[in-house]
């Protein structure tokens, strides 16, 4: 194989290095690995050893900050991603090279790069005035591209109109083809390869209904694709992968409330002698510090429902962790015909939960309660795991990944776990990882509250010391 030459902070996996190369030849591509294989990284090699820069990412809203942070943890380069403040500026940030990536969600495509749409609500490219600004770009990554798939939809329009004439334009997808050949035709389109295919017309004559679809695969892996599945690179890969995703979460101004308060309960807290009327303001801290881990838990539900959709658009199971019912009875009441295992349900419906998580193809999702799902069960029918809200100590981390991560399991097991940015939860999450050797002693009589002193302490100095968290 030829060497990569390139200028990631970390060496890619073998495979990840053949993707980057693949790549860095033919420009325009899908990368279509199964989820957890580092599609992410890849992209970023590529468009960081080509130096195509300015780069832009179009992405699913939850995914927007972990890009932020993937590039900017792999490369020496700075990544803004797009909001109001910068709706204007984003061009000058990226013209004076304070910035070399910006990062948007699909649905803000109109928002930032188009000025005018001409006609009726019905309408095509050609009606669409973008902004010149999108000149700019030498590199597009579109992650989660088979959201592109209806060519008459507006954000596939706004999309091919961005790309065109691009030199890398990188599309990620773990399904490419969601349901039928005719999927690719607007992602062929995008890459501007669909010309090699004869054309939509001809594309669909050929694949539409299902034939000479040996003859596709054969075309898109020497043209313009690479896809590699967790089975076939699993002497590459750890048994085990965490992922941290941050996220925004919705409730930002009720959480800054809460937190002021709780700051200034602290500061009396420091300032106060009496070790009784300390040891009382103590607890009641502790319990301020459960309703900032509610909200940052609650203020995270929109974006987690965001990444499950994108998830269980890949085709893959997933398994949920969370801990409030509030949460749980939030997911179930979204994905009404997925399964659950809580604390309120029965042995019997348990039971058949994870039966027919097990069993049934159809289902995809399982939705747990840390407690009642985090010991005694298997869930092998998925490699991925992620937690909405995480247990307060290692071990119990470690034990809700086992649910995948055990006797049965032949692929490497993904976790995720979203991170409220700005929130407790980074300071938690840190604890949780720093303190492995002594998670066990956290725990309060009731499971929930973390009464050690060192916890305390810590949490106590980051509230007064940052108020970002």
């Amino acid at each position: 194989m030829i060497k990569l030459q390139h200028n990631l902070k970390i060496e890619p996996y073998p495979y990840q290095n053949e993707g980057i190369l693949f790549g860095l030849e033919k420009k325009r591509l899908i990368i279509g690995d199964e989820p957890g294989l580092g599609k992410t990284l890849q992209s970023i090699g590529i468009a960081d050893t080509a130096n195509a820069y300015p780069c832009l990412v179009i992405c699913p809203s939850s995914l927007k900050i972990n890009w932020q942070r993937e590039f900017e943890k792999l490369t020496d380069k700075k990544a803004l991603v797009l909001d109001n403040s910068t709706r204007t500026t984003w061009p000058y940030l990226l013209q004076m090279g304070i910035y070399q990536i910006a990062i948007v969600n699909y649905e803000s495509l109109r928002k930032y790069f188009v000025w005018d749409i001409k006609g009726r609500k019905s309408f095509r490219l050609k009606d669409v005035v973008f902004c010149p600004q999108i000149k700019l770009f030498r590199s597009i990554i579109i992650d989660e591209s088979h959201r592109v798939k209806d060519p008459a939809a507006q954000q596939t329009i706004f999309t091919k109109g961005i790309t065109t004439g691009k030199k890398y334009i990188i599309l990620l997808s773990g399904t490419p083809v969601v349901n039928k050949p005719e999927d690719l035709v607007s992602q062929l389109s995008i890459m501007e390869r669909l010309t090699e295919f004869g054309g939509k017309a001809k594309f669909l004559a050929d694949y539409a209904e299902g034939e000479n679809l040996g003859n596709l695969s054969a075309e898109l892996y020497e043209r313009c694709m690479i896809r590699r599945e967790k089975r076939s690179v699993l002497a590459d890969l750890p048994d085990k992968t965490r992922v941290d995703l941050y996220v925004d979460i919705s409730n930002v101004d009720e959480y800054r409330l809460a937190q002021e308060d709780l700051a200034g309960y602290l500061r009396q807290y420091k300032e106060c002698t009496d070790s009784e009327i300390r040891r009382k303001m103590r607890m009641e801290a502790l319990v301020k510090f459960m309703t900032l881990r509610s909200l940052s838990a609650k203020g995270k539900v929109k974006q987690a429902v965001d990444f499950i959709n994108v998830f269980l658009d890949s085709g893959k199971k997933l398994i949920i962790f969370c801990s409030l019912h509030e949460i749980v009875d939030e997911l179930k009441k979204l994905f009404p015909c997925e399964v659950s295992v809580t604390g309120r349900d029965s042995v019997v419906s348990k039971q058949a939960a994870v039966d027919s998580f097990q069993q049934n193809p159809d289902t995809k999702l399982i939705i747990c309660s840390i407690k009642a799902a985090g010991v005694g069960l298997t869930l092998t029918a998925s490699s991925n795991v992620a937690f909405v809200e995480f247990p307060w100590t290692y071990a119990d981390c470690c034990q809700c990944e086992d649910r995948a991560h055990r006797i049965g399991q032949k692929d490497n097991v993904t976790c995720y776990y979203l991170i409220g940015r700005g929130t407790i939860d980074r300071v938690l999450y840190n604890i949780i990882n720093d303190k492995k050797s002594i998670a066990n002693q956290i725990m309060a009589a009731n499971d929930d509250i973390p009464t050690d002193e060192l916890y305390f302490d810590e949490l106590t100095n980051m509230i007064l010391t940052d108020g970002s968290m």
